[in-house]
This record gives C-alpha cells, sequence and structure tokens, in this order.
C-alpha cells in the first residue's frame, strides 16, 4: 500500500481551526515524556501537532518516519494540563491515529501484535482462557519463575479466581444512592479483587451497586488503536445496556473513566445517541471522585503503611482529579502518605503502549520506580489497572518489595475487620 497524503483523501480527520489553538509557545514540552526522554521535536506536543497539521493541509506525505513519531506519543495528555491556551491534544491525536492506521502500511509484526490487542483485550472470556495455563503455574508456584523472564508475566497481578460480580448488591443500611458500575475488561480478568473492593465500599457508603453482566469494552483501547468506528460500536452498546434510572456510573479505571465521559462527544452526531450519550456521560465518575463527594463512613482500622500516590495521566490530566485519591487515602487510619516526584509523569502504561512500543515504555516505567524507590514507600496507590500491572513490573525488575493497590483496595481494607 503507498503512502498517502491527505490532500488525496475528501476526509478531513479533525476540524482544521483546532490546530490554530496551538501558539507554539513550548510550556508543554517539558510536561511532555518522550520530550523528556529524546529531547527530539517531533516526539513533543507541538511538534506532533505541527505534523498533523502538516498531514491535515496535504504539505506533508504519512511517510513511516511521520507515523513513528505520532506513534510514540503515549496520549498520555499532560501537555493539556501544561497548555495555556486550552488545545485540546487528545482529540487531535486519536483523530490522526484513525487517519494513520487507515492509510499507513505498517509491517506485519506490527499489524498482528495491534490486531491481538484489539482482539483479545476488550473480550475477557478471550482473555481468561489465554491465562488458564499462567492461572495453572501459579497454583503449583511457577508464575514467580516465569515473572522473571518474560515481560508480559512480570505485569501480572496475582491471578485468584474468576468470578463475575452479582448483577445487583443492595447497599448496607439505608439506600442513599443508585449506581451503575463498570467492571471493565481486563479489570474484571486481572483486577477482580479491586472489582470487588470498589463494590463493599459503594455498598458501605448506601449505595446500591447495579453492574449490568452485558456491559462492554468502554472504547478505549479501541481509541487508542486508532479504530473508532469500534469505539462508536462499544459506546452505543452501553448506553444500551445501563440503566436510565441510575444516578451515577461508577468506573474505577482511570482509562475507562475517561472514555466513557466522552461518550457524548464522541456520539454528538448521531441522531440516535447524541441526547443519551450526553445523558450518560453526565453520569460517569471515577470512583475516588465519587467517594469523596459523599459523607463517607469513617475506616475502623489501622493501615501501618507509608503509602506514595501515583497520579493516572488519565485521571490528572484527562479528568482534572487529583485531589479526590488522595483525601480519600488520608481518611485512613495509620496511613502516612507521602507525595511522589513526578507523581503525574506517565508510568509508560498509556492503555496498550507497554505492548506497542516496550522500549520507551520501560524506559518511563524504570524512572516511575526510581522516583518510587526513593520515597521510602511501601505500597504505591495507583487509580488505573494498566498503571498499576506497568509499575509492578517495573518495581519486579528493581527487585523492590513494594505492594501496588488500587485507593479503594486500602480504604476497603481499613473497613474490613478480617484484615
Amino acid at each position: 500500500m503507498a503512502a498517502v497524503t491527505s490532500a488525496q483523501s475528501t476526509q478531513r480527520f479533525v476540524a482544521y481551526e483546532k490546530f490554530l489553538d496551538c501558539v507554539h509557545c513550548g510550556l508543554c514540552l517539558s510536561a511532555c515524556p518522550t520530550y523528556i526522554e529524546l529531547g527530539t521535536e517531533m516526539d513533543s506536543p507541538r511538534g506532533r501537532i505541527y505534523l498533523m497539521k502538516g498531514l491535515e493541509e496535504g504539505s506533508l506525505t504519512l511517510t513511516p518516519d511521520v507515523a513513528r513519531h505520532l506513534d510514540l506519543c503515549l496520549g498520555c495528555r499532560a501537555c493539556e494540563t501544561a497548555c495555556p491556551s486550552g488545545v485540546r491534544y487528545g482529540e487531535l491525536i486519536e483523530s490522526a491515529r484513525s487517519f494513520v492506521e487507515e492509510r499507513h502500511e505498517r509491517s506485519f509484526a506490527d499489524r498482528l501484535r495491534r490486531r491481538v490487542i484489539t482482539v483479545l483485550f476488550p473480550h475477557p472470556q478471550l482473555l481468561r482462557a489465554l491465562l488458564l495455563p499462567l492461572r495453572f503455574l501459579e497454583l503449583v508456584g511457577g508464575l514467580a519463575a516465569l515473572r522473571r523472564i518474560n515481560g508480559f508475566a512480570a505485569m501480572l497481578p496475582k491471578l485468584g479466581w474468576w468470578e463475575p460480580l452479582p448483577e445487583i448488591v443492595s447497599s448496607c443500611g439505608a439506600e442513599r444512592q443508585r449506581v451503575g458500575f463498570v467492571a471493565g475488561c481486563v479489570a474484571q480478568v486481572l483486577f477482580a479483587e479491586t472489582n470487588r473492593a470498589t463494590v463493599r465500599v459503594l455498598t458501605r457508603n448506601g449505595c446500591s451497586v447495579t453492574t449490568p453482566t452485558r456491559q462492554g469494552c468502554c472504547g478505549a483501547l479501541y481509541l487508542h488503536a486508532g479504530a473508532r468506528r469500534e469505539a462508536l460500536d462499544c459506546a452505543r452498546h452501553n448506553i444500551d445496556t445501563f440503566p436510565d434510572h441510575l444516578d451515577a456510573i461508577i468506573v474505577n479505571a482511570a482509562g475507562c473513566g475517561v472514555a466513557l465521559k466522552q461518550y457524548g462527544e464522541l456520539l454528538a452526531d448521531d441522531p440516535h445517541y447524541a441526547a443519551r450519550a450526553h445523558a450518560f456521560s453526565a453520569k460517569v465518575r471515577d470512583v475516588t471522585e465519587f467517594l469523596a463527594g459523599l459523607p463517607l463512613e469513617k475506616p475502623e482500622n489501622e493501615a501501618h503503611a507509608r503509602v506514595t500516590y501515583h497520579d493516572a495521566c488519565h485521571l490528572a490530566h484527562g479528568q482534572g482529579i487529583r485531589a479526590a485519591p488522595r483525601a480519600l487515602l488520608q481518611q485512613i487510619p495509620g496511613l502516612e502518605l507521602v507525595e511522589l516526584p513526578e507523581s503525574d509523569t506517565c508510568c509508560g502504561s498509556a492503555g496498550s503502549y507497554n505492548l506497542t512500543e516496550p522500549e520507551m515504555a520501560r524506559r518511563l516505567g524504570d524512572r516511575k520506580v526510581a522516583n518510587i524507590r526513593a520515597t521510602g514507600a511501601t505500597c504505591v496507590a495507583a487509580a488505573n489497572p494498566g498503571c498499576a500491572m506497568q509499575i509492578q513490573a517495573g518495581l519486579r525488575r528493581a527487585g523492590l518489595d513494594i505492594s501496588v493497590k488500587h485507593p479503594v483496595e486500602l480504604l476497603d481494607a481499613a473497613y474490613r475487620k478480617t484484615t
């Protein structure tokens, strides 16, 4: 397949005026993880905007080098936090990735890797089947050895047993709110205990929780991969699946939360779903954001832990949620919260980035681990499954005995007298 310029296509991949919001001031450079690591202009947000604008104008051809610079972007949105002009970089890069996937000829190995990601991870049943041999290894004590030599295995948490959540769990005591819970794709397989902890904490604080069994992928992985059509199908399916009467829709994965909160924008041109998508997105809350807004029941048990908090990119930059997770952790008796240097610099997970760009992901993961080591923490709190896996792999490589937990797991432990 030959490379194609945007001038040869009748499809514009983004509204051109959105590029003009960037005034090329460069304040985004020091916030961009790939620019920090590589120091090259084309691997900065400003440089990538120049490339995307050139593709849209037709003044640049989509060469392998141009595609490479765009591929290396983590989509972490740290540049949006740093930008004084309000450039919506996340929207630009997601649109550009769809453009690239439609027009750029990748190597067979790259196509296969990306295809496996989009076929496997949004489908929990397939992921469970793939992990059955590793579950057996865990039972006989062989998974620890595999983790030392295999990068994917090193990222895996304790697999445990797979058991679906009940579709409806009533509140403990008087019901304050009725909420839906997004169980996630990877999360319901690899972080089932985090999901159970989330439901326990919500019901402990007066919420009845509905977890629809028919819910599907939020669409985030498809958006990261440039498969926009599939992402829109995911959005429509979930809007049809979650009941309209819910007071809120709770998610405990930062990356999923961004996608769910985008449904109104993603389906704005769909006459059948636009209004419903907007109403759905308006109800979506990260679990830390939601709990911080409640009169929270006081935890009973002391943690006796030194904890540092990693700001997941899609929580801090994508949703602007920074104070809520820290506020929840500070309510746990005995927990010492220490700030993490560069807490909101990407750890290298970025959805499926650590699988498609393992070299850069590892560099960023090692940088994160070095900062964690400096805190002297015994536990890292991270509100995103991908971050938890990436950080855990880095800690294992470094030989550090530091656990990684979702903030809601630590809160759940403080509620439970058995811990």
